[in-house]
């Protein structure tokens, strides 16, 4: 896992010297806490965009200051080992702000991809991304995989069970 988990100026070394060989940069991000068919559908959609998938993971300062202070349930390290375990994650870099714009800038990917529950002008680094020359694509979303829905059905048997 180490070689795949990478610090974001490092990072962007090696991007630039994978575009230099010809290949296409896809970038997305998330929390992906407690890792889901979801999550795993959308990897794959979005490896098949381009040569190298870039994962920004938040940290979890980041997941907490976006989801609330009882996440995330799985710590950063983790996440990332369990996303750098995956065929179609080249690799892994944390970013610690509240959205990965910041990495989007320092990357410059050839692709950034979203779900399909983010409308086009609502996603960040849209516009860095384009201007560039490159494109944003939204994934379609597996109906009904969530981790909000993964926690509410544990804690509905924890419940049920008393």
């Amino acid at each position: 896992m180490g070689e795949k988990l990478i610090k974001r100026e490092e990072l962007a070394e090696n991007v630039q010297a994978l575009k230099r060989a010809g290949k296409r940069i896809v970038f997305t991000n998330g929390c992906f806490d407690l890792l889901h068919i979801g999550h795993i559908r959308y990897l794959k959609s979005a490896k098949a965009e381009g040569d190298v998938l870039l994962v920004g993971l938040n940290s979890d300062r980041s997941v907490r200051q976006i989801k609330g202070p009882a996440r995330p349930i799985v710590s950063e390290n983790e996440r990332a080992e369990v996303l750098a375990s995956l065929a179609c994650v080249d690799f892994v870099t944390f970013f610690d702000e509240p959205d990965p714009l910041a990495t989007i800038r320092v990357l410059m990917p050839d692709v950034l991809v979203k779900g399909a529950d983010w409308e086009k002008d609502a996603i960040v680094g849209k516009d860095v991304v384009e201007a560039n020359g490159g494109r944003v694509v939204r994934i379609p979303v597996t109906e009904g995989a969530s981790t909000s829905r993964i926690i509410e059905k544990i804690l509905a048997l924890r419940f049920e069970r008393r």
